[in-house]
């Protein structure tokens, strides 16, 4: 049985029955290389600034207390590529810097995106230098120095911060040029491993350098899985590793939850980087890979931003929905790639985007889309854009009103209510099971100004009215639903089965 899904905001109610569809939240976002950022409302209206001491990279990131994470751009740095920081910082409502954390010298520099962990911890990618010599020492086919990708996690220490773990792409390599060289082996029968001769592309560095080898642009976690995924545009791939390792482990094969160290759990988007005949799925550059949230459409799929992977070349949003084995950790692997081997559920985006973009699920089922360049938008089930803004930033995020963070920094904008004990206590859906129609107990008969949506697994509307206690379903297909009721500022929904 497909797992059920709780929708969260109104929003997910259709116009056909003259219920209007809201954008219900915030944009937060910077300009790349602006030293401001923004917090926009659903009007455009700017609603919160921060005016920060370095220009931005690339990421912001909202905490639940209403502080700003953002990654900025040392000035002077000797390695330098697209999106390079160097400094991950906090900043209070004030503009006032909580903690900040350097990672930029001759051989490191953090660059691109960064995640935030449940215990506060920010993880970041970055480069770290490797030269001519020990590149080809490892069996890579040119003489030239690389800048292959590793992830530190930093802990606030302090006004600092400090490395608590880290895994280096370097540690788990494969080649099949030289077999005097270490990790010599068949790339095809080692997926969980890098070829280190097929990361063919590469820019910005050191003059002759190209240090910028895998480019790897975007990066979530998974706390269920205690898993890290990431993309890398010169490979056009999604990467999974094991986030459970202490860094020794990650520098090994063995060890975590999913036994394998650090080496790749499943990858996707171009099995010929291992050797496999599978079909390219990601055409070029890939970007944002997201864990979709629980209680929301396809929770648990991964989510992206695929810049050509529509007909003619188009820009799409694109989730996929990883097999895992029965351990619960790893993942399945059959007939020469890891599956799925092709995109579950796409969005078709409005325009398109060669470079640095964004998506997001709503609580609602509708979908956010941040175009680099362009513009950002969100769309409805029914591909209807209720909202749009002229910016189009490398990166933006949505935060709705429930969010803990909107709340503390703008003292509960949009009056949200606690409706937890609503939800479990006083309105109940009977006969549930039912065979067709049911009614909605704990709303008195009297009771006006309320509406109800019935949401299919997908996000999609299939029914909605108002002020009606007794619905009628007959006729629409058996299976699971959500009944979603909106009453005032309570947001009550119920699971609702469908039987013969």
């Amino acid at each position: 049985m497909k797992k059920l899904i709780i929708l969260l905001l109104s929003a997910a109610l259709t116009q056909t029955a003259g219920i209007s569809q809201s954008f219900n939240g915030y944009a937060l976002y910077t300009a790349q290389n602006s030293q401001t950022t923004y917090l926009i409302d659903k009007d455009g209206t700017i609603a919160k600034t921060w005016s920060c001491n370095k220009n931005g990279n690339y990421t912001v990131f909202l905490k639940e207390d209403g502080n700003l994470l953002r990654q900025g751009v040392v000035n002077g740095a000797e390695l330098n590529g697209a999106a390079a920081g160097g400094i991950i910082q906090e900043y209070d409502k004030d503009s006032k810097v909580i903690w900040e954390f350097t990672y930029s010298n001759a051989d490191h520099r953090s660059h691109h995106d960064f995640a935030v962990l449940p215990n506060g911890n920010v993880l970041l990618t970055a480069w770290e230098v490797k030269t001519a010599t020990e590149m080809m020492d490892a069996g890579y086919s040119s003489n030239s120095e690389k800048w292959p990708t590793h992830i530190i996690e930093v802990q606030q220490d302090d006004t600092g911060g400090k490395i608590v773990w880290e895994w280096h792409i370097w540690d788990h390599l494969i080649q099949d040029t030289d077999a005097t060289k270490p990790n010599f082996g068949v790339v095809a029968e080692h997926p969980e491993l890098m070829d280190i001769n097929v990361a063919s592309s590469a820019r910005g560095g050191r003059p002759g350098s190209g240090g910028d080898w895998f480019h790897v642009n975007g990066i979530d976690y998974n706390e269920s899985l205690d898993q890290i995924v990431f993309t890398s545009r010169y490979m056009s791939e999604i990467m999974i590793i094991d986030h459970s390792t202490t860094t020794a482990e990650a520098a090994s094969h063995k060890g975590g939850k999913a036994g394998k160290g650090g080496d790749f759990l499943f990858r996707y988007g171009n099995p010929t980087n291992y050797g496999s005949s599978a079909s390219k799925v990601i055409a070029a550059a890939v970007h944002d890979p997201r864990w979709i949230k629980d209680g929301r459409p396809n929770a648990g799929y991964i989510q992206f931003f695929n810049n050509s992977g529509g007909n003619g070349n188009s820009s799409v949003v694109d989730a996929i929905k990883p097999q895992m084995d029965p351990d619960g950790y790893n993942y399945i692997f059959s007939n020469g790639s890891y599956l799925p081997n092709s995109n579950e559920w796409r969005h078709d985006c409005k325009t398109n985007a060669s470079g640095q973009s964004a998506s997001d699920r709503m609580s609602n089922g509708n979908i956010f889309v941040n175009l680099s360049r362009e513009y950002m938008y969100e769309v409805d089930s029914n591909d209807n854009i209720i909202w749009q803004y002229s910016e189009g930033p490398a990166k933006a995020f949505r935060y709705e009103c429930e969010y803990p963070g909107i709340i503390t920094l703008l003292n509960n904008p949009c009056n949200v209510t606690n409706v937890s004990d609503l939800n479990k206590t006083e309105i109940t859906l009977f006969p549930n099971p039912s065979t067709g129609s049911f009614s909605i107990s704990g709303l008195d008969k009297k009771t006006k100004g309320f509406s109800v949506a019935v949401i299919d697994i997908y996000g999609k509307v299939v029914l909605s009215t108002k002020n009606q206690i007794e619905i009628d379903l007959n006729g629409i297909s058996k299976g699971n639903y959500f009944v979603h009721i909106l009453l005032e500022n309570q947001s009550v929904f119920k699971k609702l089965s469908l039987m013969d």
